[in-house]
């Protein structure tokens, strides 16, 4: 741990500083370096991949590349990734600094609540611009990697939730270089590399222990040597080139033979590096022994970075300027807009131009019929396209609006799927636009990013193929890096930049010359000569069923309209103009009851009323209908009509049929001639009943229509509170949906840091272990107390020392008995060290007899707070011991300092006779040296007439008796005799037996005076 810190501050040495006009130091890259950069992502359960991975790398070993690690951090909890991955690897481990150059066999990892970006070989570092829990800070690093490194980006993907990353690897692939993903058996959470692998654009599915093997063998590989040109590749090289390019014809239908050489080499030579084959002749023989890898190599030809508005300048453009102009010259009735996107990939591109077409039929309120083309070669792609499901990524590309628009959440929220209104305006299918016939009249043609890996023979047939397929005002939209080139007169510059062209007419006939030979002749003759409809050989005979009704409905003047319940009309047979007619005021739906001329109106409401009540057939035989100013008799026929199942329309409906009653005589005369028996009274009394009877039920009619609309008006107000609470639930699970993505955010940032912790927790564990064992098995009894003398901790050997069990702990010290002796200031010593802070040391003993040496401290924190004191008792007995053994040499030294100087010679001898000490006087006497005496015995120094009596001198000794000096004789080493005087001495042990006889021998000097 200590050694990550200042790894963590310190700069590459081979990076170069600068300062500006500000005073501020700017880093510099070296121009020279061109190594790999490996970008590493995770999110939850990252931290044991990353472990993994950097321990899966060779000790002994340089990578030769740089490692730039990116996890879901929480914004305000300080990472410690760097000190965990740190022990995991030799190299040099970095939390990255803004403008931090990038170095090979490095460690780089992003700060937390930062998004981090690879910018010519620096790490820059930004401000995260989306809220938390909708960033993607992976696919922000990969992307920047792709277009900084192009072949030398590689992309890794590890454990995580949702799908960051899977945009970046698109890009990565799609710049040349390499993606990895960690297998999802051996991940915690595998939600982002199944989302990178369901992309098919993984090349390699490992483990993270495997994957620094595979790394380095495909860096060796890829890296090793120069990229060569086609044109410089060797003959061999170029024939295996075009052998390739049939193998891939020959099993996808597809040439690339005419494609840029660049860009085709250049992914071919990755597919080497990744099956590690040297030539170009060894991965033609891999091809032709492995099917599948045709396949992935005609996947990773295609291969192509697209997103939701990409370029949002040229959309905005194309958003303002051409789609109101396509609008503008359509009809509403029957309007068609006709739109082919080529080359649609995984289907963003045309699904982006749908949502602009669908905002601007709502800005206008009119409906026309759209018909997106999207179409491409991949088949994988165009089934993503049809899905329309697409990774929650696609929020950084969308606007909220938008995205709440068009688009529906997966549950989880880890996905969207494309709404099903937009989904059925485009038509997805596969087509080659260089050999299959293309689309006609269209208003708009989208093909971006598309040409630039066509060669220049390739784009010359396009381009007129496009002028062929718009319609007159038709426009071109094409990517950034591309243009029309040599056709100008075919097409004219809307906006430059934008790269968007308007269709021109062909004066010249330049186009049909060129489509000529970009169409198979069956396509030009067809282009060419108009197809004329045939006649069949057989006509349909109409059946004499249908022939006959038809003959009887055009004999039959008969009027009829088609009604339901309420009395809106469906649908009108004959002329019905003599009994409707337009109601004033504005004009909704049609309804016959609004449209009944003066007579029919009561009528026939009533008639409908009873019809819908019964389900019988309702006739009134004579109404009297105003019509054109005079009354004309009317028979009204309601008739209940069951739809069919196939018709679309499944309520309940009414035919009403109208026909002119036949006239009677009666009518034409006056009142007083048709009834001659009634009086004049009799007659008006006659017509006011009856028009009491008709005002009774117009007013009844009239109730009747009055409930109904306020029964309409209370479900419309129904409806529209029904549709303001859907409205608000809906806005509620938005809403919750974005709390869900913001908690699922958090939960990773959760996830990242509860592992760091729990590393860390099982670090000071370890620690803690190591500890108490160290302490336990070095034998020091130690004693840990707080500021009022409260046991905090003690080891197992101070238990020796003082009367100590573990529930003790949290006791006063002054409670507890100690074995020591002679020792009682232990509390004031303690009390003393925390008030003075200066140590104490004594030697004390316990009851046992054993001895410690005793040593007060204060106990200091790392931020030097002294929170107790510490008491360590260390045994000293054999010291006390050894001292006591070097008191009793001392003393036997300082007598051996007397034997060896004094004058007389002394000896010793055991009491078998052996000699076995000799000091150096006895070798001044007699002249054996130390070394010779000590190989003698006592006789070989007694002349032979003396020795009866020196054994019973020696005898006596045995006895523990006492004998006076005596003088006797004694030989020399030259063989002569001298007097000696004696002073013999018996030596005893322990046990008071004697083991040796100590003899003091002086010469005789003066022999009277000795006498």
């Amino acid at each position: 741990m200590a050694a990550a810190k200042p790894t963590k501050k310190t700069k590459p040495k081979t990076e170069s500083v600068t300062v500006n006009a500000e005073n501020t130091p700017i880093i510099s890259p070296n121009p020279e370096a061109a190594f790999p950069i490996v970008g590493i992502g995770a999110s939850a359960g990252g931290l044991a991949a990353f472990e993994a991975f950097f321990s899966g790398i060779p000790k002994d070993q340089e990578p030769g590349m740089a490692f730039v690690l990116v996890q879901h951090l929480a914004p305000d909890h300080k990472s410690i990734l760097a000190e965990l991955v740190q022990r995991q690897t030799s190299m040099p481990v970095f939390e990255v600094e803004d403008g931090m150059v990038v170095q090979p066999n490095c460690v780089y990892i992003i700060p937390p609540n930062y998004d981090m970006a690879f910018l010519n070989g620096t790490l820059q570092l930004l401000e995260p611009t989306a809220p938390r829990g909708l960033r993607l800070p992976i696919d922000f690093l990969f992307n920047s990697l792709a277009l900084d490194q192009r072949e030398r980006a590689i992309g890794i993907v590890l454990s995580g939730t949702a799908s960051d990353g899977t945009q970046g690897v698109r890009a990565i692939k799609a710049g040349g270089g390499m993606v990895m993903a960690q297998n999802p058996e051996s991940t915690e959470f595998d939600g982002m590399p199944n989302s990178a692998i369901a992309s098919g654009l993984v090349d390699y599915i490992l483990p993270p222990a495997e994957m620094p093997a595979q790394l380095i063998a495909y860096a060796r590989h890829a890296f090793a040597k120069p990229f060569k040109m086609p044109a410089l590749l060797p003959p061999d090289g170029e024939a295996a080139l075009h052998k390739i390019f049939a193998l891939l014809r020959s099993q996808t239908g597809h040439d690339f033979s005419q494609y840029k050489p660049s860009t085709i080499h250049r992914r071919i030579e990755r597919r080497m590096a990744v099956h590690q084959n040297e030539a170009m002749a060894d991965y033609l023989g891999y091809l032709q022994k492995t099917p599948a890898e045709v396949e992935a190599l005609f996947r990773d030809l295609l291969i192509g970075v697209t997103n939701f508005f990409r370029d949002p300048e040229a959309f905005q453009v194309l958003e303002d300027q051409v789609i109101p102009q396509i609008f503008a010259g359509k009809p509403v009735i029957g309007g068609t807009i006709r739109v082919w996107t080529a080359g649609c990939s995984t289907g963003e591109e045309a699904y982006s131009i749908a949502i602009l077409l669908q905002e601007r039929m709502e800005a206008l309120r009119q409906s026309y019929t759209v018909q997106i083309f999207a179409t491409d070669i991949d088949s994988r792609a165009i089934a993503t396209a049809r899905t329309g499901l697409y990774p929650a990524s696609i929020a950084a590309d969308i606007s909220p609006e938008r995205l709440a628009r068009f688009f529906v959440a997966e549950p989880g929220g880890s996905a969207y799927r494309v709404h099903k209104s937009l989904r059925d305006m485009l038509i997805f299918s596969e087509q080659n636009i260089l050999k299959d016939p293309p689309f006609s009249k269209l208003d708009l043609i989208s093909c971006r990013n598309l040409m630039i890996y066509f060669g220049a023979p390739l784009q010359k047939k396009v381009l007129p193929l496009f002028h062929y397929s718009l319609n007159s005002r038709g426009v071109l939209f094409l990517g950034s890096s591309e243009g029309i080139g040599d056709f100008g007169d075919l097409f004219t510059v809307l906006d430059r930049k934008a790269k968007i062209y308007q269709r021109k007419e062909d004066i010249h006939g330049l186009q049909r010359q060129r489509m000529s030979s970009s169409l198979s002749p069956a396509n030009a003759f067809d282009a060419a000569v108009p197809r004329v409809p045939k006649k069949t050989a057989f006509p349909i005979k109409m059946p004499l069923r249908e022939l006959t009704e038809q003959a009887l409905l055009k004999q039959l003047s008969l009027a009829g309209v088609l009604v339901n319940e309420q009395g809106d009309i469906y649908y009108q047979h004959g002329r019905t103009g003599m009994y409707l007619e337009l109601a004033p005021g504005e004009v909704s739906v049609s309804n016959i009851l609004k449209m009944a001329r003066d007579g029919l109106r009561e009528p026939l409401s009533l008639a409908l009323h009873r019809a819908a009540g019964s389900q019988e057939v309702v006739c009134n035989p004579s109404i009297s209908v105003k019509t054109n100013g005079h009354y004309t008799s009317v028979k009204l026929t309601v008739r209940p009509v069951l739809p069919g199942p196939e018709v679309a329309v499944e309520l309940p409906l009414y035919l009403v049929i109208l026909e002119e009653a036949p006239v009677r005589e009666v009518q034409a005369l006056p009142l007083a001639e048709q009834s001659p028996a009634l009086s004049d009274s009799q007659a008006e009394q006659r017509i006011a009943a009856l028009q009491e009877t008709l005002r009774a039920k117009d007013e009844y009619l009239q109730s009747t229509h009055e409930e109904l609309e306020s029964a309409n008006e209370e479900l419309k107000s129904s409806n529209e509170e029904m549709q303001s609470v859907n409205e608000e639930l809906q806005s509620t699970n938005e809403e919750m949906e974005t709390s869900k993505e913001e908690l699922q955010s958090v939960n990773e940032e959760l996830a990242t840091v509860n592992t760091e912790l729990n590393s860390k927790v099982a670090e000071l564990s370890r620690l803690n272990n190591d500890m108490n064992n160290l302490l336990a098995g070095s034998g020091v009894a130690t004693l840990f107390v707080d500021h009022q003398l409260r046991i905090l901790r003690f080891t197992p050997s101070a238990t020796e020392v003082i009367n100590l069990i573990l529930s003790d702990i949290g006791r006063p010290v002054a409670h507890i008995v100690s074995n020591l002796l002679g020792y009682n200031s232990l509390l004031s010593d303690v009390q003393s060290v925390l008030d003075t802070l200066r140590p104490i040391d004594a030697q004390v003993q316990t009851t046992a007899g054993k001895w410690y040496a005793m040593a007060i401290r204060p106990y200091r924190t790392l931020q030097n707070v002294i929170e107790g004191a510490v008491l360590t008792f260390m045994e000293i007995t054999e010291v006390k011991r050894v001292e006591a053994e070097l008191e009793q040499l001392n003393k036997l030294q300082r007598l051996a300092v007397v034997v060896r100087d004094a004058n007389d010679a002394i000896t010793v001898q055991d009491m078998a006779g052996q000699i076995i000490a000799w000091n150096p006087a006895a070798v001044h006497l007699y002249g054996w040296t130390e070394d010779e005496a000590l190989k003698m015995t006592v006789e070989q120094r007694i002349p032979p007439a003396l020795r009866k009596e020196a054994l019973s001198q020696l005898l006596q000794l045995s006895r523990a008796e006492i004998l006076a000096p005596y003088l006797t004789q004694r030989l020399t080493r030259n063989g002569s005799m001298i007097k000696v005087w004696i002073t013999a001495t018996a030596l005893l042990d322990e046990n008071c037996k004697q083991y040796a006889v100590a003899t003091t021998e002086r010469v005789q000097a003066n022999p009277l005076t000795d006498e």
